[in-house]
């Protein structure tokens, strides 16, 4: 059997976190909270947003073009395929406000996501029915959505 170019594999399994033997996709939307984190921790919080919307668009393209290289190689939707979970989760992590309590957002964002990315309720099943990388990427982006909308809803509500 054939080995996978090496870009594609890197981008695709979240820089290598898709090969976790235990939940690979919580392990690529745990790196990427990290990596927000990160990002919280080192950049001003004005620019930290416009960071994460550029993560978000290029990840997503990325994503696209690494899973329809890998495909051929692991079949269609492969489980090591994680940048789409990091995609989801940077979505609703654009709602963390920049509080002292910013890090029970975080954690509400990374629990909302998964949940949605795990149940697939509301049409996000649906979007697995789209071929290729667009498939792969587009239940997690709509899962990243509802979290989002759901975080943003509780940070308005909690004032």
């Amino acid at each position: 059997m054939k080995t996978p170019p090496f870009l594609p594999v890197l981008i695709g399994t979240g820089f290598g976190s898709g090969f976790s033997p235990v939940a690979p996709g919580t392990a690529g939307a745990l790196l990427a909270s990290v990596i927000w984190i990160l990002l919280y921790w080192s950049l001003p919080w004005s620019v930290l947003s416009g960071v994460i919307v550029i993560l978000i668009v290029l990840f997503t393209i990325l994503g696209v073009w690494a899973t329809n290289r890998l495909e051929p190689y692991w079949g269609e939707d492969p489980s090591r395929v994680v940048v789409d979970e990091m995609v989801g989760v940077w979505i609703p992590l654009l709602a963390v406000p920049a509080d002292k309590h910013w890090y029970w957002y975080v954690l509400g964002a990374f629990v909302l996501f998964r949940f949605f990315d795990i149940v697939k309720p509301l049409g996000i099943r649906k979007m697995e029915t789209l071929s290729g990388g667009i498939g792969v990427m587009m239940d997690d982006i709509l899962a990243g959505i509802y979290s989002l909308i759901l975080l943003a809803g509780v940070r308005c509500w909690i004032g």
